[in-house]
Order: C-alpha cells, then structure tokens, then sequence
C-alpha cells in the first residue's frame, strides 16, 4: 500500500509535505495493517544545449569562386524571415483562458499557528465560494490557526478571515472575509469528470512571490480512498497536475474552468517505492455536499457522523474489499445479519477497495441513514441494510 504525504502549509521556508497516516482511533476500524513508510524523492533533470554554426554558400557556377574577384557571379540569397504579427494570433491557449477565468476567484491564505513548540506561519489556497466572503479551503490549511488572512490578486494588503466550519474527517473548512461583490468560482455538475479529462490545478505552491502557480495534466483515476492522520478520505480524484506544498486547498478545474476537485495530497515514494505525478483533490461531488454541512454547522447545526458498529481489516490474499473482525451486539452491523469474516464489497452501489474506504463511507452517512451493504459471504453475493446510528466517541 502506497504512503502519501499530506501538502503541509508551514512556511517559510517552504516544508516538505508531511506524511499522511492512519488514525488509530478511526471510525469503524480498530485494526490496521502495519504500513510502509516512504520518503521523499527528489528528481532533477538537467537539459544541455548544444549550439552549432551553419554555414550555406549558393554558387552559380560549378567552379570556385575567387574570393578576390568583385565581378564573381556567385549569389547568396536570404529568404526574409517571417514574424506574425498581432492580427496572425489565434488567441490564448485554453490553459490560460482558464487561469485567467479563476483569477479572481483564487485566494493566498496565510495563518499564524501558536502551538507547544512556539508556533509558525502556514500558507494554502482558497476558492470563493459566495460574493459576500465565503471562502473554502483544506482544514488542515486553517488547523489550529490563531489568525488567518487571505490576499486577492492584485492586492497588496491582506483581509483579516474567520473561521466559520471545519470538518477535519473530510479535511474541508470554509471560512469569510468582510467582502462584498467578490467573483465565485463556478463547481461542475456532480459526476461530470471522467478519466482521461484534461484538468488544470491553480494554487499559491510553495508560497512563492507573484500569482498563483498553474499546472496542468489529466484524471488518472477516479473515487480513490486514503488514509490520513485524521482518518480517511474517499471519492478522490487522482491527477498527475503537478501540486506541492502551498497548493492545499486550491482549486483543480476543467477546460471550463469548472472547479472539479480540491486539491489536498500528493503521493510520496522512497527507495522501495516509486511515486511521480501523483496528486489528490477531493472530488465536486464530495465536495458539493461537504459544504452544505459546513454551511449548517457555522449555523449551530452538530456534525453527526453514522456509525455500523464492526471492526475492520485490510484483505491480504490481492481481493478487494474490507474484512469485518467483530460485530459489536446490538450495533445497526448486528442487527442486519452482518457476520465476522463477511468481505464487504461496496456501500450503496460504491466499490470499497480496502478498510478506509469503508470507514469513509460510513462516517460520511448520517444517523438514520439505511445504507445499503453488499457482503461476500462463503462464494455468494449478499445485500444487507443497515440503519445507522450516531457516534457517541
């Protein structure tokens, strides 16, 4: 199983990503495989150039010419050399159009974090949700932040934010600035992304002077599941869009310039591991919903998660699925007819890859919720309903 880095915002100077690792105490998963740790890996490349002289010499006649004689009928003809002019430009390329599009709609956010060890600075990245100062970003952009201060393009002072909702599980927070008339971003429809998808990823990376950075690539695959401190994230997108430190929280867009993704991870690999060119952004169809959440809990809504009540392993024969462990008495997991040893297969219609997927989509169901559970049980397919409760941990 691959290890992952998380896109640390603590700068200056700019840190390298710090690893992302299970939570011991994650939901429905009270057991987990010991995992590799890998490093950080460092790839340079060096292009030289090498220059040369040509030298073309056009002669009429089939005899050397006589360097000396000025009446030589020897000619050397020069082509003129083309340059387009303003009128001959097909205009900018899509990438541009679309950094151009998000422009206003990007923020820098900078942090003052106060901790045991004397605290620091962070820098991440922020979409504008609203005209009037919503703003979204990482949770772990804005974690444990005793201020936080967002810049637009082409200011030059910074805007005091707050921090309305935080939902550490699905690493999302939204905070507001005193704003009015600001331009939002623009969310694609919910399942509109597909795999090959060239996408662009807009960030402050590296919290480096000027705008924000601009990378850009493809979808490479669709609803992945990691681990993180915090727990699990699901319903990732993965794209091999360059994304470094500084560009947690930014948005990753289409050719639309439709937000898609939030950018949160990127995948790490050491010497028994090869990692490039791949990165993770919460997905709009996570994303859409996270917020609408985050929305109700600045308004004093509680944050309930669902609760199945089974412990948890990873599979180690190459299947897909999770290995329920124990069944709590009485848990919703018990009262549907879920058994120890049962593998399940995916939760209502979405495939679980492993154990954090299934942690994912659970915490991500509310109480009363009735999920539904497909189980590989002794060679045959069997569907369960469970009906969730709250999570009184």
């Amino acid at each position: 199983m691959s290890d992952f880095s998380e896109i640390s915002p603590q700068l200056p100077p700019p840190q390298l990503p710090a690893q992302l690792e299970s939570s011991p105490h994650d939901h429905d998963d009270d057991r987990r495989r010991p995992r590799r740790r890998f490093g950080v890996v460092l790839v340079a490349a060096i292009f030289g150039l090498l220059g040369g002289i040509i030298g073309t010499y056009v002669a009429q006649d089939a005899n050397l010419v006589d360097l000396g004689n000025t009446e030589s009928t020897t000619q050397i003809t020069s082509a003129p050399v083309v340059v387009a002019s303003a009128d001959d430009a097909s205009g900018d390329s899509l990438i541009a159009k679309v950094a151009e599009r998000l422009a206003n709609s990007v923020v820098t956010i900078s942090t003052t974090v106060n901790d045991e060890v004397g605290g620091g600075r962070g820098v991440g990245t922020g979409v504008v949700l609203t005209s009037d100062g919503e703003i979204l970003t990482n949770a772990h952009v804005v974690a444990d932040a005793s201020e936080v201060v967002v810049r637009f393009a082409g200011e030059t002072e910074p805007r005091v934010a707050k921090i309305l909702a935080s939902d550490v599980g699905n690493d999302l927070a939204l905070i507001k600035v005193d704003a009015k008339g600001l331009v939002a971003a623009t969310f694609a429809k919910p399942g509109s992304v597909q795999i090959g998808d060239t996408v662009v990823a807009i960030g402050y990376a590296l919290a480096l002077d000027g705008g924000p950075t601009v990378t850009s690539g493809i979808v490479s695959a669709l609803k992945r599941t990691i681990e993180t401190d915090s727990g699990a994230l699901n319903s990732l997108i993965q794209t091999d869009a360059a994304i470094s430190s500084g560009n947690s929280g930014g948005p990753l867009v289409n050719l639309k310039g439709e937000v898609v993704g939030i950018n949160t991870a990127v995948a790490r690999g050491d010497s028994e591991s090869a990692a490039n060119n791949i990165g993770f952004s919460i997905s709009v169809d996570e994303v859409l919903i996270v917020i609408e959440q985050l929305r109700e809990q600045a308004n004093g809504a509680e944050r309930k998660e669902g609760f199945l009540g089974v412990g948890l392993a990873a599979r180690e024969d190459g299947g897909q699925g999770a290995i329920i462990t124990n069944v709590q008495p009485g848990s919703p997991a018990d009262k549907a007819g879920i058994l120890i040893d049962d593998v399940v297969l995916a939760v209502d219609g979405e495939p679980i890859d492993g154990q954090a997927g299934l942690v994912a989509a659970i915490r991500d169901a509310v109480p009363g919720q009735t999920v539904k559970i497909e189980i590989f049980r002794d060679g045959q397919r069997l569907t369960f309903e469970a009906t969730l409760i709250a999570r009184t941990e």
